[in-house]
């Protein structure tokens, strides 16, 4: 019996499924096949709402390292949710993007394709799930951060202090 079919991953793998459709698809604009999740509308909130929907796609990351996801499939995931991140940070354009840009469903491709491939090696350690914890961290303050000082330059461009 393979890992991928294996009882706990089978139920992790729903879960997860579920998430990932709640932040990327949860309505069908009709008559397209555009999907609209919670993360575009999440990020409508300033600052809290990008730091919800990262902690959430973050949440993928984790279960995915605790599923025995290689290190190369964990690096691409991230790459994803960090592009989601900071592209999704700006103003306007980032809301946009988060409608397109669905990293929690492109993250759960390759985490189920990673379960299914008998080759894969190179199973993340728990030294390198704290550097993605770490990194996770990381761009979480920088997405407070981020608009916090944007905010102050353009209020002292206007104000001429």
């Amino acid at each position: 019996m393979s890992n991928f079919s294996d009882h706990t991953h089978t139920s992790s793998l729903k879960r997860l499924r579920q998430i990932s459709r709640l932040l990327d698809h949860l309505i069908t604009i009709p008559g397209t096949k555009i999907g609209i999740g919670l993360d575009p509308i999440m990020g409508l909130i300033p600052i809290g709402g990008d730091i919800l929907g990262m902690i959430l796609s973050g949440y993928i990351i984790l279960e995915a390292a605790r599923l025995g996801v290689s290190k190369t499939t964990l690096g691409k995931m991230i790459l994803n949710i960090i592009i989601d991140a900071l592209v999704g940070a700006i103003p306007v354009l980032g809301d946009f993007f988060d409608v397109a840009w669905t990293a929690n469903s492109y993250n759960l491709n390759l985490l189920e394709a990673s379960l299914r491939d008998p080759n894969r090696k190179n199973k993340a350690d728990k030294w390198f799930i704290l550097a993605i914890i770490a990194g996770l961290l990381l761009i979480t303050i920088v997405l407070v951060a981020l608009p916090v000082i944007i905010i102050s330059m353009i209020s002292k461009a206007l104000i001429g202090n």
